[in-house]
């Protein structure tokens, strides 16, 4: 039965040549569920999303956060998506493209984010995602860090890690580190 399947496929993809069309390239599993969960989006007004590869290439897109709220409100971070072809059964590669001065984002632009690693279930997705990190910028965590500068100077002392913040998103240095203007 399955013979049957695959010869009466190439047939059709035969026809289709002969008819002068493009051969149809087939999706995988995971292009499939990633059309399904962007068809689905539902993010909040600070939030866009964009493919810079255009819309062929759905696999790879980024996310600009603009808070308006907290620490971060004012600023644009842009984080790149990279979604493998077993997603969901693998959580997508983000990384954040903005330097940024975060507990939970460190200077290369790794985030820690528990569904990205431990937690991730493929009942997730890229919503839950795009959610998760905008509540990073609404309310950092300094108890599981990858900055681990940043969430002392958080848990230590709240008022001096909003300026530190800010004078990094204005362009500035925060101690010897420099970072670009956001705002």
């Amino acid at each position: 039965m399955i013979r049957l399947f695959k010869i009466k496929e190439k047939q059709r993809e035969l026809a289709e040549n002969a008819n002068g069309k493009s051969p149809v390239k087939k999706q995988t599993a995971g292009e499939l569920r990633l059309h399904k969960d962007i068809s689905e989006l539902n993010l909040p007004k600070s939030c866009s999303m964009s493919f810079p590869n255009g819309k062929d290439d759905l696999m790879n897109f980024e996310v600009i956060i603009r808070p308006d709220e907290g620490y971060y409100m004012g600023g644009t971070f842009f984080f790149s998506f990279q979604i493998s072809h077993i997603y969901p059964h693998e959580a997508p590669k983000v990384k954040c493209k903005t330097k940024i001065y975060h507990p939970n984002i460190d200077l290369e632009g790794n985030v820690c984010l528990n569904i990205l690693r431990e937690d991730w279930k493929p009942v997730l997705n890229v919503n839950t995602i795009i959610y998760g990190l905008y509540h990073l910028f609404t309310e950092p965590n300094h108890e599981d860090p990858l900055n681990h500068e940043a969430a002392a100077v958080l848990k230590e002392n709240p008022n001096m890690f909003g300026s530190n913040v800010r004078r990094a998103m204005i362009g500035g240095f925060v101690g010897q580190t420099f970072f670009p203007r956001c705002i």
